[in-house]
């Protein structure tokens, strides 16, 4: 852990570094463009994220072993702050890049509807009753039906959101490598924050085991 927490350091002091001074400025959007490293990876762990949320509670469901269950709802308090960070970024890049702070285009709607249906699962998973997590595992698994469309809906349909990799000529190289170690930052603190969680869970489960045999 202590040692994840040095690289996590190293790498965010590096990326900041590399943001300023090495990745160029976007002829139209200047400075602003720069939420664009925050807000991409922020997207791709999100989905990351409720990927795990998808797989644990299909395990959860078949093997009714509450530690998957207990994993998922990990996974889906992460995936749910990088959403809220992202759609937060995406935001201020409306703002900037199409003078409004929001609209209903495809992928900000397909983003937010995948954003409520996961805060709504963690409302659920915190319940001590078997029917609700039996509820809160199958919204899990729905919800990720959402995710890919996230990530198609500039393809299916007319969007004004921008496509990175659909653009002609890709992006500036030294924007690729900004990008890249951008997810590398984005990727060790996702890491951080899932062993911190595990790590809660089981003193949570210690204290609550002790007290359990002093009575």
């Amino acid at each position: 852990m202590k040692a994840l927490s040095f690289i996590f350091c190293i790498f965010v002091l590096l990326f900041q570094w590399f943001l300023f001074f090495y990745a160029p400025l976007e002829k139209t959007l200047g400075v602003v463009q720069k939420i664009f490293y925050f807000h991409m990876p922020l997207a791709w762990w999100s989905f990351v994220a409720f990927f795990f949320v998808f797989v644990f509670s299909l395990l959860f469901l078949i093997k009714k072993d509450l530690n998957f269950f207990s994993l998922a709802g990990i996974f889906g308090e992460i995936g749910v702050l990088f959403s809220t960070l992202m759609l937060l970024t995406g935001i201020f890049w409306a703002r900037a890049s199409w003078n409004t702070w929001w609209t209903w285009d495809p992928r900000l709607t397909t983003a937010f509807i995948m954003w409520f249906s996961y805060t709504i699962y963690l409302m659920l998973k915190n319940s001590q009753y078997d029917k609700q997590r039996i509820l809160a595992s199958c919204l899990g698994i729905v919800a990720f039906l959402d995710v890919p469309l996230v990530f198609l809906a500039a393809r299916l349909w007319r969007s004004i959101h921008p496509s990175v990799f659909s653009a002609k000529g890709g992006i500036d190289p030294k924007m690729e490598v900004v990008l890249f170690l951008s997810f590398i930052v984005w990727g060790i603190l996702f890491s951080l924050l899932v062993f911190i969680r595990i790590r809660i869970l089981k003193t949570e489960e210690y204290v609550i085991k002790r007290v359990y045999e002093s009575f």
